[in-house]
């Protein structure tokens, strides 16, 4: 069973590994480790986390992207709809 730290009722597990990177990567990685006072795991470890979630997110947008680009004839028209309503908003606005 892997080590972990227990925070309270929530257990995080953690696992060691090794990997090689390049050694200004390394370099500027620790810089930024210390100036922000953590640990190079917990650096890296959110460094990896950030990446995942940013990566979730465009495929997400790449999806909705997919379907928007389908033409659907009753969206063209909703959105026509919406878009001469948000005119009108505007110039009655002004």
């Amino acid at each position: 069973m892997p080590d972990g730290i227990t925070y309270d009722t929530l257990k995080v597990t953690t696992m060691k590994t090794a990997i090689s990177m390049e050694d200004d990567l390394l370099s500027e990685a620790d810089r930024m480790a210390r100036r922000i006072g953590i640990s190079r795991s917990r650096f890296l470890s959110l460094a990896v986390r950030d990446y995942l979630m940013r990566h979730r997110q465009e495929q997400v947008t790449q999806r909705l992207n997919e379907i928007y680009r389908q033409n659907n004839p009753e969206d063209a028209r909703l959105t026509g709809r919406m878009k001469a309503k948000f005119r009108q908003a505007v110039k009655d606005r002004w």
